[in-house]
């Protein structure tokens, strides 16, 4: 094997390392934020030092990658492709990290299991995290029809966002005296839209990776 094909190796295998340390954080956060388990939220924010380390070191090694040895067509396009995965992974872990500390902040009143069902919180962060593995499938198995699967998903996350808003202004019609605890809720459900924004953007350069598009401009197709 030459040299750039075990650095292009090394870097992969980095990459889905901290795929897995962030789906461990999306994991984490999402059963801290259904049971309000504080304890359980610290252990999210405790490893935010390892995503942001992980990020650091990925995108050095792409710029010795480049800088060492000028990689072209389908190596460049994997390095630069595993960096902005990388940039996304990070910006996931942080609305992890912002989902546990809610929780560490809340009042001790939990927020009402019907609630959190006609929001579609559970849902989202279902499919949220059905993104995040038909993703990391996709880079595994370089799959780009497996990367493409994910946009669609992508559509039901936003459709839910957009749901919850008008749910949760009648409920605090009904409830005015939990209007922090809705407002709380709101944001929470914009960080999962965020995660899954940001699930769509990896797919995107997985597919540029494999398939040498760009998406952004040509417009997903389902």
């Amino acid at each position: 094997m030459i040299y750039i094909e075990k650095e292009l190796d090394d870097l992969k295998k980095e990459v889905l390392e901290m795929w897995d340390l962030v789906n461990s954080q999306l994991n984490r956060a999402g059963e801290a934020l259904l049971s309000m388990d504080k304890e359980l939220a610290h252990e999210v924010t405790y490893r935010e030092k390892r995503v942001n380390a992980f990020e650091l070191k990925i995108d050095s090694d792409c710029e010795d990658i480049i800088g060492l040895y000028n990689p072209v067509a389908l190596d460049l396009r994997f390095t630069l492709a595993m960096m902005k995965t990388s940039n996304n992974l990070e910006r996931i872990a942080d609305f992890c990290d912002g989902i546990a500390r809610f929780v560490i902040d809340y009042p001790e009143v939990n927020i009402e299991s019907e609630l959190f069902e006609k929001t579609g919180i559970k849902e989202m962060l279902d499919i949220v995290k059905a993104m995040m593995a038909q993703a990391q499938a996709a880079l595994i198995e370089e799959k780009s029809s497996e990367a493409i699967a994910v946009f669609n998903k992508d559509n039901r996350v936003d459709e839910l966002n957009h749901a919850a808003v008008p749910i949760i202004a009648e409920y605090l019609q009904q409830f005015p005296e939990r209007a922090v605890e809705c407002l709380n809720l709101i944001s929470i459900i914009r960080r999962l839209e965020r995660i899954g924004d940001h699930c769509n953007n990896i797919a995107e350069e997985i597919v540029f990776y494999l398939d040498a598009k760009i998406l952004k401009h040509a417009g997903k197709q389902g």
